[in-house]
């Protein structure tokens, strides 16, 4: 069997994602990015402004997942509202949704979230991602362009 066969089974797609997030993973943090205890990326808003990770996460969202999340991740007729969604997924299910892809059934038909674990795009700034989008999910920044602490 080719790489090119494997990759169109499910399987195949499934092993030569994981090989390529594993590429592109782990990805150095930042020396001044907020985590939590536990270790897990957060964000900080302090007087309007957010941290460099989390305005580095809404550039990047919208860059690439507000074509089916929609602007300011408020979803579409594509997609869930990311603002909802990442108030019951942790961290770990994020990463595994974006990593792996996703597919269910709707009530118009299937929904398919493909993987980014192939993306370094996506991949290397996962973590800013998160952190724009908790921050969403959690009412401490509204909509648009965020303003950069100190700037």
């Amino acid at each position: 069997m080719t790489m090119n066969s494997a990759a169109r089974t499910p399987l195949g797609v499934l092993v030569l994602s994981l090989l390529g997030a594993a590429a592109v993973w782990p990805v150095a943090a930042q020396e001044d990015a907020p985590v939590t205890p536990d270790g897990n990326p957060t964000y900080m808003v302090k007087e309007g402004g957010v941290d460099k990770g989390t305005y580095n996460g809404y550039r990047r969202f919208h860059s690439t997942c507000h074509t089916c999340h929609g602007f300011d991740a408020t979803g579409s007729s594509f997609a869930p509202a990311l603002v909802e969604s990442l108030k019951r997924l942790d961290y770990y299910a994020f990463k595994d949704v974006v990593v792996n892809g996703r597919q269910t059934q709707g009530a118009t038909g299937d929904k398919v979230m493909p993987s980014f674990g192939l993306d370094p795009n996506v991949m290397n700034h996962l973590d800013d991602i998160y952190r724009y989008l908790k921050a969403r999910a959690d009412d401490a920044l509204p909509g648009g362009r965020p303003k950069r602490m100190g700037g």
